[in-house]
């Protein structure tokens, strides 16, 4: 099933590429819980293809371990509260039973035969990743992970928190130290979120691929403009009230290097990004994927942003 990608009148939902932010930097902020979820435009595209990985992937996107599902449970609550108030023209509750109506999706929130969190999991764009304290830092413990950026799962899972950053550039020592420390005093009442991005040669949402392993993009790396696309990660970071573990929420953004031009601050955008990219040393660029791709992308970046500073004019 096609990827969901961003509306062509909204291009870009976050831009973290624009300067204010440096990559392979926590840069955490504070997050308003009514901004918790955000809206879809194409939620029933992504709800259908969320369904569909979880019912023919299941061991790829799903994982749990015993002694997770009171707070499985916790998050499907949460997930449910925060859409019948914050969308009451998508979500309705009848009973247990609720229906999205975008995607004409009913499920029985008390279901005995299915997991709680792949309830939660069907009913939003987010990922959902269950981190649970332990004598060894916090770990993965229950996840549904439809849309990773080139990682997977049953090589994480169980993972402490040290071990999913593993071979994050420049994560050992400083930033693991800020990472746990945020972690140990992340309070109920004050959820935090960040942004990334990415580099892609596709809209499709679904990349469990691992980093690790060759990613030989691009056919045609010296004509990339039409055919590269910026993917963002917005992640959310709360702490679950009753059993104390802390939820991670993922939502991916996916736009087109065509998506510059359509923005109003389009050209500064592709210029900043592009500037960033050469700014990356040879362990980020390989951890990005852009080793070999790096000065063609900048390239049309660079092309990008002319283009886009001559229509503003």
């Amino acid at each position: 099933m096609p990827a969901a990608t961003a509306s062509a009148a909204e291009p870009f939902a976050h831009t973290p590429f624009d300067g204010t932010k440096k990559p392979f930097t926590v840069a955490l902020a504070q997050l308003d819980l009514v901004d918790w979820i955000e809206p879809d435009r194409d939620l029933a595209r992504t709800l259908a293809q969320r369904g569909a990985l979880l019912r023919d992937k299941r061991d790829v996107v799903f994982r749990e371990e015993p002694g997770t599902r009171a707070a499985q449970r916790e998050v499907l609550d949460l997930v449910v509260a925060h859409v019948l108030e914050h969308f009451p023209e998508q979500y309705h509750r009848d009973g247990s039973r609720v229906t999205v109506r975008p995607a004409g999706l009913t499920l029985d929130l008390d279901d005995p035969d299915e997991a709680p969190l792949v309830l939660a999991g069907r009913l939003v764009s987010d990922d959902l990743l269950i981190l649970r304290p332990s004598e060894a830092g916090y770990r993965l413990v229950a996840a549904v992970l439809c849309f990773p950026s080139a990682w997977s799962l049953a090589e994480k899972f169980g993972a402490t928190l040290d071990g999913l950053h593993a071979n994050v550039p420049g994560y050992p020592g400083k930033m693991a130290m800020v990472m746990n420390r945020i972690f140990d005093h992340l309070k109920v009442e004050q959820p935090v979120w960040r942004v990334n991005w990415s580099i892609y040669p596709d809209a499709e949402l679904h990349h469990p691929e691992s980093k690790e392993r060759p990613r030989d993009w691009f056919d045609d790396p010296a004509n990339l403009a039409p055919e590269a696309f910026v993917r963002v990660e917005r992640q959310t970071l709360r702490r679950l009230p009753v059993s104390g573990d802390v939820l991670f929420g993922i939502r991916v953004h996916v736009d087109p290097f065509d998506a510059f031009r359509r923005h109003p601050d389009g050209g500064r955008l592709a210029a900043s990004l592009r500037e960033q990219i050469l700014g990356l040393n040879a362990e980020q660029l390989a951890y990005k994927g852009l080793t070999q791709h790096r000065d063609a992308i900048a390239r049309a970046l660079e092309i990008v942003a002319l283009e886009a500073a001559e229509a503003s004019v």
